[in-house]
């Protein structure tokens, strides 16, 4: 940070932090159109944001982050019809990331810490696609691995490139080389498992899309990270699936997943239902980047040792 910035933070730590928290919540609203209509097509920017209902435009005072929900009470104003309480979780979930990428990373890369936010919404976006429609566009996934790229090179500390005594170029270079060996091995790690579950199977395990989307994965996070995505996303959805199937037991109520085409029936929940995998990725993927790169790295490197002395 500037001289300037430093004493702002020093006399007021909370200012960056609230800075943080407002833009994620704007850009969970912007997150919010883009889950919307990029599966169909559509412009992100044009037209204004409607009522999904009647087509009306909404107002901008009503359009507020969160707040526009609360004062609204979940119903639009120009229909009175309900409308989705994921639309201010998913700008609060934003903003929660935004907040704390800064906290964590701001003290010693600023950033970083913009890029932890850019890949925190890319991924908010994939998964909530991947719920509504059990895939994520190739656009997003290419599109945010070649951005994970761009950024490992030019901001080096993303793949803790930071060594004082190397030359910029040098770290990104390293940085850069890095977000490749991610990508690739990301991709090919979930590639085998698809193939080695289809055959086993006999049935279409997982789409090309999540494959991609771990590659994108291992672009921001380096190989160690796409791993820690697999099996900790592995490990997240096996949980939920049983706690889901155990309510459903308790309750005695059925719980029916969306159907994978237009025109099946919808699937009732259990260890055998086909659920997306995305948000897993996703889940894994955010876990490891805020917080337990720090021990998966060093177990990593442990293993290691003892396998190679």
């Amino acid at each position: 940070m500037t001289a300037s910035l430093q004493a702002l933070q020093n006399s007021a730590p909370w200012f960056f932090p609230l800075l943080a928290g407002v833009a994620g919540a704007c850009i969970g609203s912007f997150l919010n159109v883009c889950i919307l209509r990029i599966p169909s097509g559509e412009s992100i920017v044009r037209p204004r944001s409607h009522c999904r209902t009647c087509g009306a435009p909404i107002a901008w005072h009503d359009n507020i982050p969160i707040l526009g929900w609360l004062i609204l009470r979940g119903r639009a104003r120009c229909c009175g019809k309900p409308f989705s309480a994921r639309y201010p979780f998913i700008e609060a979930l934003t903003a929660a990331l935004f907040v704390a990428c800064w906290i964590l990373f701001a003290p010693v890369s600023p950033a970083k810490a913009l890029c932890g936010m850019v890949f925190a919404s890319a991924l908010i976006c994939a998964a909530f696609i991947d719920i509504d429609h059990f895939k994520i566009p190739d656009a997003l996934t290419v599109g945010l691995a070649a951005l994970g790229i761009v950024f490992s090179v030019l901001v080096p500390a993303l793949h803790g490139q930071t060594n004082p005594h190397a030359a910029f170029a040098v770290n990104a270079l390293r940085s850069g080389l890095l977000a490749l060996e991610g990508m690739f091995i990301g991709s090919a790690l979930l590639l085998w498992i698809a193939l080695i579950a289809e055959t086993l199977l006999r049935k279409e395990a997982m789409g090309f899309g999540d494959v991609t989307f771990l590659g994108a994965i291992g672009a921001f996070c380096g190989w160690q990270g796409a791993v820690a995505a697999v099996f900790g996303g592995a490990i997240l959805g096996t949980v939920w699936v049983a706690m889901m199937a155990v309510f459903a037991k308790v309750t005695r109520k059925k719980i029916l997943l969306k159907p994978l085409e237009p025109g099946d029936a919808p699937a009732e929940l259990g260890m055998s239902a086909h659920v997306p995998f995305g948000p897993m990725l996703a889940a894994g993927a955010l876990v490891y980047f805020l917080w337990a790169h720090v021990w998966v790295d060093a177990w990593f490197a442990n293993f290691a040792r003892v396998i190679w002395g």
